[in-house]
């Protein structure tokens, strides 16, 4: 297994919607568990395949709290089929806008249909952080990311500060 780089905002690939998973073979296997070694290494609850620029719709999360036993989880194609009426407010980050918090709204349950680890369909219901992970995570799959469901005026100012830190990257 492999640690992937995560790429970071502005990089404009964290804009692009991810192609579908035709089948999940070997290729795919590697590139889950190299994804959930990064993940744990970032340190994170969920990482999507675009953000260690691989443009497929690849998902992997793990809501487990510090103490709790690890419950990893692969979804490959994940697609939510409802959510809730009821809503939620989290404290969301994102390993490609590092060092950034801000409080989101996202509904307080979904279904999500995949296929698994295995290449088997599956369907499972989200509450709770999990819920919000992977709302968040296919999100990022359809180019769409945390900062987008904050005001516009807080996105601008996160945007211009990442894009600042890349010139000054860039320059040195």
């Amino acid at each position: 297994m492999t640690l992937r780089k995560i790429i970071i905002l502005p990089d404009k690939q964290l804009r692009l919607v991810c192609d579908p998973v035709k089948e999940v073979d070997d290729e795919i296997r590697a590139l889950m568990d190299d994804m959930l070694d990064t993940m744990y290494d970032a340190p994170g609850v969920g990482l999507a395949a675009i953000q260690i620029a691989v443009r497929k719709r690849v998902v992997v999360t793990d809501a487990a709290r510090d103490d709790d036993e690890k419950t990893p989880l692969c979804f490959a194609n994940p697609e939510i089929t409802w959510v809730s009426e009821e809503l939620a407010e989290y404290e969301e980050g994102c390993l490609s806008i590092p060092e950034f918090f801000e409080t989101v709204e996202r509904p307080a349950r979904c279904g999500v249909s995949y296929l698994d680890y295995d290449g088997k369909p599956q369907e499972m219901d989200c509450d709770g952080l999990l819920a919000t992970v992977i709302q968040h995570e296919i999100d990022h799959l359809n180019g769409v990311l945390f900062i987008d469901h904050i005001s516009k005026l807080k996105r601008d100012i996160i945007v211009k500060k990442f894009t600042k830190a890349k010139k000054r990257e860039s320059a040195a």
